[in-house]
């Protein structure tokens, strides 16, 4: 958290905190009114409805003290309402009341109050308890914001990481850092879309496309285990040699397994787990004649099927040392319709149906990524 940041947070805990006064006779309100004004500002409310709408503006209320038995809507489906919110959850409920059975008591915990008061109150009790509440909630606010500030700073250092391997890797290759943000970009995209299709909402939701987005730049990582003198060779490689090539898959995977089992969550979805799916699968084909292993069909992690088609995509866009860009137009017409070496058997029916309906959306962002002039000539 920075300095500034929490000096606002005490700040705003040093200044009046608001009590809103929850009760359908005006008797009581002006009782807990008179205990409190000098050291609170005081909203009242004189029915449920009202005390939503005032819990629900602009300047919701620090603490609320809320009675229960009230005409229309009463004190315990309020405080379920307000629980109910995600800007209304946090805010501390005292139920006011002369009801003290157990089962009132349990019934009012249920809803979400963190104390209760008896009627007639004791003036000194109603501060005491206001008191220590608004503390706590105050403490929460600040711990809430540090937990923030640190979730922050470790998925950025996770962010940097990723980076950070994924561009070592590229730059051992013949390929460059944009291959890692266009790539990136073409997941997105696709996964966006077919996340509104039958059998994929489910999976593609917002935080696993998330998810898909920062791992992909971990596919190729496994080509820091190919020699130099094949990965970076300057014209077509042997059998033997492409047999070398075709063994970075695993290189990458088993890399990201041994450091997902060391982060102790090798069952848990996470940037690692997601990694290690592309890394292993991104060169396997719908088909069945990929590699490392030669997987088919849903066999294939839709993380890697999802990379196979940005990958290729962008394989063919992008100039290497070996061949020119190719256009846009040329690069669609090989994914969708096939060359002999790249064909559409090789890609998930669905993601190549998404693919060929929003394929212009991937030439902006290859004209955006473009690292030469003469594939931003090509696309544009």
């Amino acid at each position: 958290m920075t300095a500034k940041k929490e000096a606002f947070l005490v700040c705003e805990s040093r200044a009046k905190p608001v009590i809103l006064v929850v009760d359908d006779t005006p008797e009581n309100i002006d009782v807990l009114t008179g205990i409190l004004k000098d050291e609170y500002r005081i909203k009242v409310a004189l029915n449920g409805d009202r005390a939503l709408k005032i819990a629900t503006d602009n300047s919701p209320p620090n603490l609320i003290l809320l009675d229960i038995m009230m005409p229309g809507m009463d004190g315990y489906e309020v405080c379920r309402r307000l629980k109910s919110r995600a800007d209304t959850c946090k805010i501390p409920v005292i139920f006011v009341t002369t009801k003290d059975d157990v089962i009132d008591e349990f019934k009012g915990f249920e809803a979400g109050c963190v104390d209760y008061i008896t009627k007639p109150v004791s003036p000194p009790l109603v501060k005491a308890r206001v008191k220590t509440h608004l503390a706590l909630y105050d403490q929460n606010r600040v711990l809430e914001e540090k937990v923030r500030q640190r979730t922050h700073e470790l998925v950025h250092t996770q962010d940097v990481t990723i980076l950070g391997l994924a561009v070592l890797a590229e730059y051992r290759d013949n390929e460059t850092g944009g291959h890692i943000m266009r790539t990136q970009h073409y997941v997105r995209i696709l996964a966006e879309h077919l996340s509104m299709q039958p059998g994929f909402k489910e999976f593609l939701g917002d935080d696993m496309i998330e998810l898909l987005f920062k791992s992909t730049p971990l596919h190729d990582i496994g080509k820091v285990g190919v020699p130099d003198g094949i990965l970076l060779k300057n014209g077509p490689l042997t059998e033997e040699e492409f047999e070398v090539i075709k063994q970075h898959p695993i290189y990458g995977g088993d890399a990201l397994s041994k450091a997902e089992q060391a982060s102790g969550k090798s069952t848990s979805t996470t940037f690692l787990q997601v990694g290690k799916e592309v890394a292993y699968t991104h060169h396997e084909k719908w088909d069945g004649s990929g590699y490392p292993y030669g997987l088919k069909g849903n066999l294939i992690p839709l993380s890697g099927r999802l990379m196979a088609l940005a990958d290729i995509y962008d394989a063919l866009i992008s100039k290497r040392v070996y061949k020119p860009p190719f256009s846009h137009e040329k690069a669609v017409k090989i994914i969708t319709a096939g060359d002999g070496r790249v064909m559409p058997d090789h890609f998930d029916p669905d993601i190549l149906r998404v693919f060929g309906n929003h394929h212009d959306e991937f030439r902006k962002i290859a004209l955006e990524y473009a690292d030469y002039d003469e594939e931003r000539q090509l696309l544009s």
